[in-house]
């Protein structure tokens, strides 16, 4: 109840932000118009689709958002007809098309004494496509926590909250304005005037959308605004939009561990969930823990873009291999960060790839990954005999104790298990990092969780030419060229964009997805080809090709100090997703 309330509140306040002013043309056309029979329906409308839709881009991927963006096209197109028919009711007369048609129906509507229910609810639904609020800290706090703990009734109602507060203060101005518009008719006979000034302010309305002014230019205006606000309630709530509840994140190098529970500690030892939720099986049919009991399970969660997963596998399929007859099952949890880690086609190709010889379980929707109150790539979960969670350990590191924990449980359970420990020397992706270089922190490119970012800002879906700055400060990065930046990606829209960074590590990788065609690229590390310093997935002149959705390991021993690493895309098409480091 405490989020639902600093959730409505948080949506009152959007009134207070210059993101509302690309829809308020199209509210306030209908301010002169009946409550009950047009505001009220106007604004559930844009509510109910608004929440909507929010809902099915946290938890849907990049299908929700080109479907939202189709939409978007319709309702300016709506709009559009609607501005025209209210400034010249002429051209509206003589149009017989039926998108036009259309806009002649809501046309007289609005000219009408009272406008009916269906119709109201057929524009709010549209300005619910066209909004596009400016993310404070609430706001983003709800969008992230949708998108890791996947659609539920809560999620949604908490996104309904947001907008009830912002159709509750949109109500209040159009009730105020209704009754200014009523007098100026009375006293001015200004209504044509009014009708035209409308029809004029509808479409400057939907030239500032489809030149992303929404998304853009008024979402940096308020950066200052309404956040000190939404931060003080969460302050006030006890909550923290960067808190525990707020997103998943990548194990470091150095994991945390949970230590082993059960007689020897005197707690009691927690059941292991299921894996129902499951949407594929690979390398096996589908297994359950009930099935499992009197064999010792290892639950890995982990997705195939992750480099900290990537440095982990090697530990597991040699546990894998070395205890798979003596009593240990080992079950990969697919839990994917990215769209494309969805496609089963990907996950196939990625364990066939890496070597992965043990059962691997698609969890799309999360749905194992809550199961287990999961937060982390990559995740241990050590399962004895009799199906109970006995140890835990979050991240890469700590590969002796872990494997020293699969001993004591297979010895509990009865089996011959070997003293030994598994000596692991894996190269490439799989390689340990340096930890002594590794002083950047992984960074993501789409504006969703983009931090460090030294280009101007440009929160659009529209094609924007961005430059990055001479000089570059300590883990900072920027576009230069034409791209067109996503929540989750950025996407080079012609041939020559560029990413820079100033980092410092060993290893650097970037995540990056092709077009309709391969990409080629070239990257070089302080200006020059990158040699001996060459990645796996580039030659000595820095040359590569994307061609899969994928991590590609761009540098390898960059050195003890700072260096910058540019990267030039010869065709359009590539989306980067996230630069990660070892």
């Amino acid at each position: 109840m405490t989020l639902a309330l600093l959730a409505y509140l948080a949506g009152v306040l959007t009134i207070l932000s210059p993101c509302i002013l690309p829809v308020l043309p199209f509210v306030f056309a209908r301010a002169d118009k009946p409550f009950v029979t047009s505001t009220l329906p106007m604004l559930t409308g844009m509510a109910l689709t608004f929440a909507g839709i929010a809902t099915l881009a946290a938890v849907g991927g990049a299908w929700v958002v080109q479907a939202n963006q189709a939409g978007r096209f319709i309702a300016l197109a709506l709009f559009i007809a609607f501005g025209l028919a209210l400034l010249f009711p002429a051209i509206a007369e003589r149009l017989t098309a039926p998108v036009v048609a259309l806009g002649n129906r809501l046309t007289n509507h609005v000219n009408a004494q009272g406008a009916s229910i269906g119709a109201s609810l057929l524009l709010g639904a549209a300005t619910g496509l066209l909004w596009a609020p400016c993310a404070g800290p609430i706001l983003g706090l709800l969008l992230t926590t949708a998108a890791i703990q996947g659609a539920s009734v809560e999620t949604s109602l908490m996104l309904l909250a947001y907008a009830l507060g912002a159709a509750t203060s949109l109500a209040v101005a159009l009730f105020a304005g209704g009754r200014i518009f009523t007098a100026l008719k009375k006293s001015l006979g200004a209504g044509e005037w009014i009708r035209r000034g409308l029809g004029a302010a509808v479409l400057a309305g939907a030239a500032m959308i489809a030149l992303g002014l929404d998304t853009g230019l008024l979402t940096r205006l308020s950066a200052s605004g309404t956040e000190r606000f939404e931060q003080a309630l969460l302050d006030m709530g006890g909550g923290s939009a960067s808190g525990e509840n707020a997103m998943a994140m990548e194990g470091g190098a150095a994991g945390d561990a949970m230590m082993m529970s059960g007689a020897a500690s005197g707690e009691a030892p927690e059941l292991a969930p299921s894996f129902e939720g499951g949407v594929l099986w690979l390398n096996s049919r589908p297994l359950s823990i009930e099935q499992l009991r009197g064999r010792v399970v290892l639950v890995d969660f982990w997705t195939y873009s992750c480099i900290n997963c990537l440095r982990a596998m090697p530990y597991v399929e040699a546990w894998a291999e070395k205890y798979r007859d003596r009593g240990l099952v080992v079950i990969g949890v697919h839990a994917p960060e990215f769209a494309f880690e969805r496609d089963p086609g990907n996950v196939r190709r990625a364990v066939r790839d890496l070597g992965v010889s043990y059962p691997v379980v698609l969890d799309n929707e999360l749905a194992i990954w809550r199961a287990y109150g999961n937060r982390y790539w990559p995740a241990h979960y050590f399962i004895d005999a009799n199906g109970q969670i006995r140890h835990r350990h979050f991240g890469e590191g700590d590969y002796d104790e872990s494997e020293r924990v699969i001993q004591t449980l297979l010895a509990e359970a009865g089996y011959d298990v070997p003293t030994d420990i598994v000596n692991v020397s894996a190269g490439g992706v799989g390689a340990a990092p340096d930890n002594s270089r590794a002083r950047t922190p992984e960074t993501y490119i789409g504006y969703g969780r983009r931090e460090n970012f030294a280009s101007a800002e440009q929160r659009t879906r529209a094609v924007h030419a961005f430059e990055t700055p001479a000089s570059l400060g300590s883990n900072e990065w920027g576009l230069s060229g034409a791209w067109q930046v996503e929540r989750e990606y950025a996407e080079v829209a012609r041939a020559g964009g560029t990413i820079s960074m100033r980092f410092r590590a060993r290893d650097l990788h970037l995540v990056l997805a092709p077009g309709a065609a391969p990409v080629r690229y070239r990257v070089t590390i302080d200006g020059r080809p990158p040699g001996a310093m060459a990645g796996m997935d580039v030659n000595a002149a820095g040359e590569g090709v994307v061609r899969e959705q994928r991590l590609y390991q761009l540098i390898r021993g960059g050195g003890e100090g700072e260096r910058t690493f540019r990267i030039e895309f010869l065709d359009p098409g590539a989306r980067a997703f996230a630069f990660t480091f070892g």
